[in-house]
């Protein structure tokens, strides 16, 4: 698909180019109904050569597409952000750890096989173990698989233990691949009880929490995990602890 947008951008473009560059049998061409296959093989040929000449103009395109896209993603995040602040904040069914009364919270969505949310989660920990003002609320996204939502749904069983916390810091240590064995292995070591844990993931109410953070993740743009609202700004992708510390350090000067 990226090499698809990265063609067509460089057609596109190349293609102007030369239709400027030649105002004449070009501008017949594309304009003509008549046009003949001779003429738009001519046409394609040159379009080819100019790419070949000038190949720089394929990441110009590229990263101007990019930049749309991430403005495009930035403001429609922004606005679900705006509009959403019940269903990011005030989920009850939704765990979250740190200060509860913090005056900078911050909303992770993440995924338990997620190698960039294993990394950030250290980073997340730490920081808010040091600040002592911050509230995380965890959005569980499953989006890697049956193993993925497993976890969630076991994550999420595992408040009514109250072992959230320790249950989600361990799937996140945890470095070997997750199924149901390895998953209710990790909830044993931490102190869950793991015949109740199973019996409490059929409660249908956790499945719906997670079609919410679904539906929320899909209103904000979310595109993969993890992504973070630090304050009232989106933050996509894994962030270490300066860059976090900055993020929460903004949020304090807009609150």
């Amino acid at each position: 698909m990226r090499s698809f947008l990265l063609f067509l951008c460089g057609v596109v473009v190349a293609g102007a180019a030369f239709v400027a560059a030649d105002a004449t049998s070009p501008v017949r061409i594309a304009q003509s109904p008549q046009a003949t296959t001779g003429d738009r093989a001519a046409l394609g040929k040159n379009i080819r050569d100019y790419l070949i000449a000038n190949p720089e103009v394929l990441v110009e395109a590229m990263q101007e597409l990019e930049r749309k896209q991430d403005s495009q993603r930035d403001s429609q995040a922004q606005k679900a952000i705006d509009q959403q602040q019940a269903a990011l904040l005030g989920d009850p069914a939704t765990p979250s750890t740190g200060n509860p009364n913090g005056d900078v919270t911050i909303v992770e969505f993440s995924d338990y096989q997620c190698p960039y949310c294993k990394k950030a989660h250290t980073a997340v920990k730490s920081v808010i173990a040091a600040d002592g003002k911050v509230k995380l609320i965890y959005k569980d996204l499953p989006i890697l698989g049956e193993a993925s939502k497993i976890a969630a749904v076991a994550a999420l069983a595992s408040i009514k233990q109250g072992k959230h916390d320790a249950f989600h810091d361990a799937l996140m240590a945890n470095t070997a691949k997750l199924d149901d064995t390895r998953i209710f292995d990790i909830a044993a070591s931490v102190g869950i009880d793991v015949d109740r844990l199973k019996a409490d993931m059929n409660d249908p109410a956790i499945k719906k929490t997670i079609d919410r953070n679904m539906a929320l993740a899909q209103e904000l743009g979310v595109r993969g995990t993890p992504a973070f609202v630090v304050g009232k700004q989106f933050v996509p992708g894994a962030v270490d602890a300066d860059a976090l510390k900055q993020l929460i350090s903004e949020a304090r000067k807009g609150s």
